[in-house]
């Protein structure tokens, strides 16, 4: 989900940190209302729900469902464990990842980078949504390597890190298993709101898939900088796993208009589920998707493994219809996918801004 831009795009986040600097250079400087307040030690008071799925034992399955629909409706996200896919797979990506960006040297890497001027390009890159005409752009402390894993038509090991053994059969592996796990819990998603289960996949036409695994580096100045901008998701769905470092927070609602960012803290062996735009539209608002982003630290680097689920570019997402009705009207309108993508790149996420746009008058 970004661009690379020639060779101003060479210098990666990584080599930064590596060369020494004491400073962080201005394009990477938030504005003062964006930067983040970094955490205290006194322990906060709010956390992402943790859902036990039970290896999807059908004897917990109405439990499991109530769980979701309240994680869904007042966060966005929730852990999940017992979900199925092997703790082994997890370890051996997050390894694979760290692998080639620590082991690697840059020249290796850069032999992998993404294809510049084109968004969400396969490969390693560090930039997202860069525009030249932007003086105000301001990057992101991180790097990272996308690669196009659904539909099978996409998938091209041969353009992903030979290096270390094994990479390119891990990558489609947990590929496999986490397009598994996304299809079980769009299910009891959709049946949680009393849909049929495969209401949220249906009408993604045919399942995309790109897994990215992101590398924040550790930063002189963490509270002027963000590894990862305030948005929400494009698509359907995201499971993330992250390594034992935290940096990642969601945005929760406290009631009326009072927000607080909550730092997810990383669980070792479970997978956070994060909604989506395209899930906040088909349940009408009756779900939300959930605003998150990554801070950074002075003193160690992060590791994430992401795994974003989206429709195709050509089908056109609505409110689904057992869900409107004269009390419970349309609240958002349809759009096509490949519209919606089209607008978050042109305009950048900024919080939620692109399905805000979708909102229409009550």
């Amino acid at each position: 989900m970004e661009v690379a831009e020639g060779e101003e795009a060479i210098r990666r986040v990584q080599s930064l940190t590596q060369s020494g600097l004491s400073q962080v250079p201005p394009q990477y400087i938030q504005p003062p209302q964006t930067r983040p307040i970094l955490p205290s030690h006194p322990p906060q008071t709010q956390h992402i729900p943790i859902i036990d799925l039970f290896g999807f034992d059908p004897t917990h399955i109405q439990s499991t469902r109530d769980s979701i629909a309240r994680a869904c409706r007042d966060w966005g996200a929730f852990h999940v464990i017992n979900h199925g896919v092997p703790t082994s797979l997890l370890h051996r990506i997050r390894h694979a990842g760290l692998s080639f960006f620590n082991d690697l040297s840059m020249p290796d890497k850069l032999r992998y980078s993404c294809s510049p001027g084109a968004a969400a390009s396969e490969g390693y890159g560090s930039r997202m949504l860069v525009n030249h005409d932007d003086a105000d752009q301001v990057l992101d402390w991180r790097d990272y390597f996308d690669h196009h894993t659904f539909p099978l038509s996409r998938r091209n090991p041969n353009k992903w890190p030979e290096f270390p053994s094994g990479y390119r059969e891990t990558v489609a592996k947990y590929g496999d298993e986490m397009k598994n796990l996304a299809q079980k819990l769009m299910a009891l998603i959709s049946e949680s709101l009393g849909l049929r289960p495969s209401c949220i996949e249906d009408a993604a036409g045919e399942l995309y898939q790109n897994i990215t695994i992101s590398y924040y580096p550790p930063c002189p100045q963490p509270e002027l900088t963000l590894g990862l901008q305030s948005h929400s998701d494009m698509g359907f769905i995201t499971l993330l796993i992250q390594d034992q470092v935290s940096g990642l927070q969601a945005l929760k609602n406290c009631g009326g208009d009072s927000e607080s960012w909550v730092t997810v803290e990383p669980l070792e062996d479970a997978i956070l589920v994060i909604l989506g735009d395209q899930t906040e539209i088909i349940t009408n608002g009756k779900y939300k998707s959930c605003v998150h982003r990554a801070i950074t630290n002075p003193d160690r680097a992060r590791l994430s493994v992401a795994a974003f689920h989206d429709p195709a570019k050509t089908v056109r997402i609505s409110p689904a219809s057992e869900l409107i009705d004269e009390s419970s009207p349309a609240k958002y309108r349809g759009v096509v996918y490949g519209d919606y993508v089209k607008s978050w790149y042109t305009k950048g996420p900024e919080g939620k801004r692109n399905i805000d746009a979708l909102l229409l008058e009550s």
